[in-house]
């Protein structure tokens, strides 16, 4: 079982795809749905940092999203 953690920054989530589509990842992959991806947003909406994965498979842990964020 998956241990619950607290997040002191905001996470979204994207069920009416608006926002996969505005980041260029909905179908990005030819299978109708968004490419795993993560985006770390600067409190002024630029991107600090973003990974995108190359299949459906390709996805970060949660340990890697919190090493980038930390640093």
């Amino acid at each position: 079982m998956a241990a619950l953690v607290r997040a002191d920054y905001p996470l979204l989530a994207d069920p009416t795809r608006e926002t996969s589509i505005a980041y260029g990842v909905f179908d990005l992959l030819g299978d109708g749905v968004a490419a795993p991806a993560v985006f770390v947003v600067n409190p002024d909406r630029s991107i600090r940092w973003a990974y995108v994965g190359s299949n459906i498979d390709d996805r970060l842990t949660s340990a890697d999203i919190l090493a980038r964020i930390r640093n």
